[in-house]
């Protein structure tokens, strides 16, 4: 098999929860486990951190991965979703898994796959535990696909577990109150292992208490404390909430991991150079200014937007997409009225039809035209808009995988 044609069996053979949804979850832990001694247990021979969250995981997990980098540890790095290549999901020091790694897993371990019927998730977790095991790294930065409790990661045992915040998304399979999902996400905490929490409300953080202490692990509100104001290279405001998390999570490592001030700043300086994370308030062009940005629920929509019309501007230019499961009647009423929308459908399976994402922003006095595809609603704005304007691009992780 080619790299070509074992990515092609990878996205098309097994369900994969980002492009089809519902149909591809699976909340069980049984062949993740199988895969796991199958490979022979490859998480168990290093060191990792688990983080989990509804918004902000992804950055909190670069973030490390980059200070870790500058302290001059040989650092792996599990995210999901990819935006451009599929190999963005597993990172040594930045650099992504070569072709030929994922090929050779592939071809060596399909036969077990196909008995097993294996998701699209966990065969790229146990790609990652595997690839991260081969290499010696000295530590792993592992972020939870979905959830926390039955999520394909949580076989690890971490040296400290991170909760970024806890928002209502994926209620379908979390349950659809904030406790309810607080508990999923909660069930990552492992005994006497610390966990550190970013933000929270008064009922989470009893929740997270709770759950806590039945586990006898010591547990950190990283909201509660003063850090220095290390500044970043990732811009968006709502950065500074992954970065009261990370700087609590390094306090709480510091004790066994040689980690400096001046790792701690040039790492998370340079958290795209050393990670090669993108999509976060992602800067594209300056004239006109032109921002992406992969936030797409309630709680990260409300931040992004807030920041947006707080910036200088003549006219403002959104090109907007979504899945087919989003609540629009939560995201819709966030977005400013006095723009001009460029509707259209991230090409995806789960991706929401242009004219019916069109039709439903009419009901909050929302106006634009709908398009065919993301790069035709983006050529449109660029027309449309002057130097001076401003053009944002967001509402799915697709839409703006499409664009960068």
């Amino acid at each position: 098999m080619t790299y070509q044609d074992t990515i092609s069996w990878l996205f098309s053979q097994l369900p994969m929860y980002q492009k089809q949804g519902a149909s591809a979850y699976k909340a069980d832990l049984s062949n993740i486990k199988l895969l796991d001694n199958h490979l022979n247990h490859p998480h168990k021979t290093f060191k990792s951190i688990h983080v989990a969250g509804t918004n902000g995981k992804g950055s909190t997990s670069h973030m490390l991965a980059s200070v870790f980098h500058e302290a001059g540890y040989k650092v792996g790095l599990y995210t999901s979703p990819h935006l451009k290549d599929f190999r963005e999901r597993i990172k040594i020091n930045g650099k992504m898994i070569s072709e030929i790694a994922v090929v050779n897993f592939v071809k060596q371990n399909k036969r077990f796959f196909e008995e097993h019927q294996l998701s699209f998730f966990e065969m790229t977790v146990g790609m990652a535990f595997d690839y991260f095991s081969k290499e010696n790294v000295d530590i792993a930065i592992i972020e939870v696909g979905l959830g926390g409790r039955l999520d394909s990661t949580n076989i690890i045992t971490p040296e400290v577990s991170v909760i970024t915040n806890i928002g209502l998304d994926h209620t379908k399979f979390l349950g659809d109150t904030m406790a309810l999902i607080a508990k999923e996400k909660g069930g990552i905490i492992k005994d006497a292992i610390p966990i550190v929490i970013g933000e929270t409300t008064s009922k989470t953080r009893d929740i997270f208490k709770t759950i806590a202490k039945s586990k006898s692990s010591p547990i950190y509100f990283s909201e509660d404390m003063v850090f220095p104001d290390y500044t970043s290279d990732l811009k968006g405001d709502y950065q500074k909430h992954n970065k009261q998390t990370v700087l609590q999570t390094i306090e709480i490592l510091k004790e066994n991991w040689a980690i400096t001030k001046e790792h701690i700043s040039k790492g998370l300086d340079n958290v795209i150079k050393n990670t090669g994370l993108l999509g976060r308030w992602q800067i594209l062009d300056k004239k006109p200014l032109t921002i992406c940005d992969t936030a797409h629920n309630t709680e990260g929509l409300t931040i992004a937007l807030k920041q947006l019309l707080n910036l200088e501007y003549n006219n403002l230019h959104i090109v907007l997409g979504v899945v087919n499961d989003k609540n629009l009647d939560s995201i819709l009423p966030l977005f400013p009225k006095s723009c001009s929308y460029y509707f259209c459908k991230p090409s995806v399976p789960r991706g929401l039809n242009a004219c019916q994402l069109k039709v439903k922003a009419e009901e909050f006095e929302l106006f634009g035209d709908d398009y065919n595809s993301v790069t035709e609603a983006y050529q449109q704005a660029k027309k449309s808009a002057r130097k001076n304007d401003l053009i944002y691009i967001g509402g799915s992780t697709f839409v703006v995988a499409e664009i960068i």
